[in-house]
């Protein structure tokens, strides 16, 4: 048995491998994860530093682009600054997916990773997700709100405050994305688009050529880094 944990900057997903696949998942708040002590391996992507010092004492081999064990080449980034769960999303798209690819991860930050038909990282992007632009929003004006998501795309323009800002924001998501995937698409014309993260949903009706990838796909990854 192998516990895999991927420690986000506001959630952390766990569960355990058996071997032929994941059981127990759960869905954490970052910070709240309770590790009792096990006679089983663990493996986990961290971007959340804190974190990664509080669960250092329970054993936790943590991966990165330096000491992953896939077949995933780095050697064409900075490996000692790319970030964990990027690491973990490019070293399941080569094991699951036709090469190249590219991974859009919708979360807490919007990221994307190349990998090229080399199986080699050939780098990607970063930009806030739809959450951290709306409280950016909120923080540096005195007087717009912090909206909720939803899963809609929004269809017209806004006549009133709140909409505006869905307008703004979630039509500016899409756009992100597409300027992205259009330039990659340039170099890669046969780029398999995978969409992972909790925004995931919400972004796939925008991109029907994407690939939405299972629940499992980061935590693949991460397991596949740890050599398991």
């Amino acid at each position: 048995m192998l516990q895999v944990l991927d420690i986000g900057n506001s959630f952390t997903r766990v569960a355990l491998w058996d071997g032929g696949g994941f059981i127990d998942l759960r869905r954490l708040p970052t910070g709240e994860v309770s590790l009792a002590k096990e006679n089983f391996p663990r493996v986990a992507a961290c971007v959340y530093p804190a974190e990664k010092d509080r669960l250092k004492a329970a054993g936790i081999e943590f991966i990165s682009a330096l000491n992953q064990r896939s077949k995933v080449d780095f050697s064409l980034v900075d490996g000692s600054t790319l970030g964990a769960d990027r690491v973990a999303n490019a070293i399941a798209a080569a094991e699951f997916y036709p090469l190249p690819a590219a991974v859009i991860d919708c979360g807490t930050a919007l990221t994307m990773e190349v990998i090229d038909e080399k199986y080699r990282f050939a780098g990607g992007a970063i930009a806030p997700g739809r959450k951290l632009l709306r409280q950016a929003l909120c923080q540096g004006t005195a007087q717009l709100p912090e909206i909720p998501l939803g899963q809609g795309i929004p269809a017209e323009l806004g006549r009133k405050t709140v909409d505006a800002i869905r307008y703004g924001v979630d039509l500016g998501i899409i756009g992100i994305v597409r300027e992205w995937l259009s330039n990659v698409q340039c170099s890669y014309p046969d780029l398999t688009v995978i969409l992972t993260g909790g925004d995931a949903g919400y972004l796939a009706p925008a991109f029907p050529e994407a690939v939405v990838a299972d629940e499992f796909f980061t935590l693949h990854g991460i397991r596949i880094a740890g050599g398991y």
